[in-house]
């Protein structure tokens, strides 16, 4: 999938898993999460559980990276789930901190919204941290407030 700024998803193998635990446990990348504990452990053990999970497992689920066409290296993550709880799909972005203010999260943020529209998905939601500067994006990119208390915006684009 293309983008206007040259932005590609790819699906990581199992060994590219170490892009993921590095985003996780960057203190700096992880900034947006600090309201609910910021850096998050990854470790290698953890790895094959999660990749059946999120990678090998479709049902209801997609995670890729974001690569740049340039050099095709990983600058960011974006994935989807079902959340049965609530009923609706749930959308989420995390560009590595050095790779921010370039449009990488933008341009992942619609190939998202075009994939999920592709599989039939009839709108995305996000939970956002009300301090989370991420809301921007999203709502640059379409999305819509439905709700929110002193913790969280709840934002949703109809695809």
């Amino acid at each position: 999938m293309k983008n206007r700024i040259d932005v590609f998803f790819y699906k990581p193998r199992l060994e590219d898993l170490w892009f993921r635990q590095a985003m996780m446990t960057d203190p700096e990348t992880m900034e947006y999460n600090r309201a609910w504990g910021g850096t998050i452990p990854f470790p290698c053990e953890k790895w094959a559980e999660w990749y059946d999970i999120w990678v090998q497992n479709p049902n209801k689920r997609f995670y890729r990276y974001i690569t740049t066409g340039r050099s095709k290296s990983f600058v960011g993550e974006v994935a989807y789930h079902y959340d049965p709880d609530e009923g609706i799909y749930l959308a989420d972005v995390i560009v590595a901190a050095k790779s921010r203010r370039q449009g990488f999260g933008n341009a992942g943020l619609q190939l998202l919204c075009e994939h999920a529209k592709n599989e039939k998905i009839p709108e995305l939601y996000d939970n956002i941290a009300i301090d989370n500067p991420g809301i921007h994006l999203f709502l640059q990119c379409g999305f819509q407030e439905t709700y929110r208390t002193d913790e969280i915006i709840m934002l949703r684009k109809i695809l």
